[in-house]
């Protein structure tokens, strides 16, 4: 069984590196810290529906191109590479896939707005401080209109749809399309430690809301979005981890270069490490969904909480190999420190991935009995 990229994919990811590394130097990214009311970058943005890549598992029937997750996945590990400032992960991610698995046929209309990257999507379920669950889950919806508040809420100030987590008229938590466009919708932006992926408090007053696909569709969409973000973090790990090996093949102390002393790199060895377990669990959370398996739920926690590991630890020791100045705002090192730190609490702590990973084991187990 091969478990890489193919030849077409690797294809794509070259030129996806090539388009990056020219459209989004580490400046961008510096221009949403400076400027942190703007949220995303919207040029940037623009770019890449231009591209194609909002539209990349798009049927072609909504304008898309109808390609596959796996080659998604390709675009998501070279976007976490330069911290693209975009709100890729919550309209391609979540809103997309939310629509292609449940949306009724009005509902996929959408799709296209989606492939012109026109229409950007947000994920509102927590309700404050603490892991969202459904005994917290306040907003409601009676007769078809919506009446709550969601905060934090990951893309919200620059999002045009959220799914949202709302009690039905039988007091079952379940997910809504919401236009964010009625006059009933508030949003107040919030400080978070990474401004280049911005968040929100969302109040909601009457607003309109369909829903979309049954009351277990909330977990199916975490699954498939922790696996696609996960190559993201990879990307990530992997770019913090380059730029401390190669400042520590540069640097010298003592007469020699830093990576030659233990302390250095033996930490430089435990985060690569750290970076391919995480991408194999990738790999094995993108066979998973995918192929459709049983074994989504297992796959997409063991990548979750992989690849949260691997890019907080790589950031945190890129910072350390390069010292003193790693430490200044003028190294970029900060940055993948942030955009790890937002990215562990995007879809839940990976505390509660570990508990999700742990219930599938002990299922699998039973079943396996």
């Amino acid at each position: 069984m091969n478990f890489d990229f193919s030849d077409d994919q690797e294809v794509l990811r070259s030129e996806a590196r090539k388009f990056l590394d020219a459209r989004c130097p580490p400046s961008r990214v510096r221009a949403i810290l400076d400027d942190p009311g703007r949220g995303h970058d919207a040029e940037l943005w623009q770019e890449l529906a231009e591209q194609g890549w909002t539209a990349l598992t798009i049927p072609e029937e909504h304008g898309g191109l109808g390609m596959s997750r796996t080659d998604l996945c390709v675009l998501a590990e070279e976007l976490g590479r330069v911290l693209a400032p975009v709100p890729f992960a919550s309209t391609v991610f979540v809103l997309a896939e939310a629509l292609m698995l449940a949306g009724t046929e009005k509902q996929r209309e959408r799709l296209a707005d989606i492939a012109t990257g026109e229409c950007i999507g947000c994920l509102a379920v927590h309700e404050g401080p603490g892991e969202p669950s459904r005994a917290k889950v306040n907003a409601r919806v009676e007769n078809g209109l919506l009446t709550g508040v969601k905060e934090p809420v990951i893309d919200g100030m620059c999002a045009t749809d959220a799914l949202v987590w709302a009690r039905d008229d039988n007091d079952v938590p379940r997910l809504y399309l919401v236009s964010l466009a009625h006059q009933g919708v508030s949003r107040t932006p919030l400080a978070t430690l990474d401004p280049s992926r911005g968040i929100s408090r969302i109040e909601f007053r009457n607003v309109p809301a369909e829903p979309i696909g049954e009351p277990e569709l909330l977990d199916r969409l975490l699954d498939g979005a922790a696996v696609l973000l996960a190559f993201e973090q990879v990307g990530g790990a992997d770019r913090a981890l380059e730029q401390a090996v190669q400042f520590a093949k540069e640097r010298t102390a003592f007469g020699r270069e830093i990576g030659s002393y233990q302390a250095i790199k033996h930490k430089l060895a435990d985060a690569y490490v750290n970076n391919q377990i995480a991408r194999s669990n990738a790999y094995y959370g993108i066979w998973a969904l995918d192929s459709d398996s049983a074994e989504l739920p297992q796959a997409a926690a063991a990548a979750r909480v992989a690849a949260c590991q691997a890019m907080w630890y790589a950031a945190r020791e890129s910072i350390q190999t390069h010292g003193g100045i790693g430490f200044t705002w003028e190294a970029d090192q900060h940055l993948f420190y942030r955009r790890a730190l937002h990215l562990d609490m995007a879809l839940g702590s990976p505390r509660v991935w570990r508990d999700r990973l742990f219930a599938a084991l002990e299922m699998h187990g039973t079943e396996a009995a």
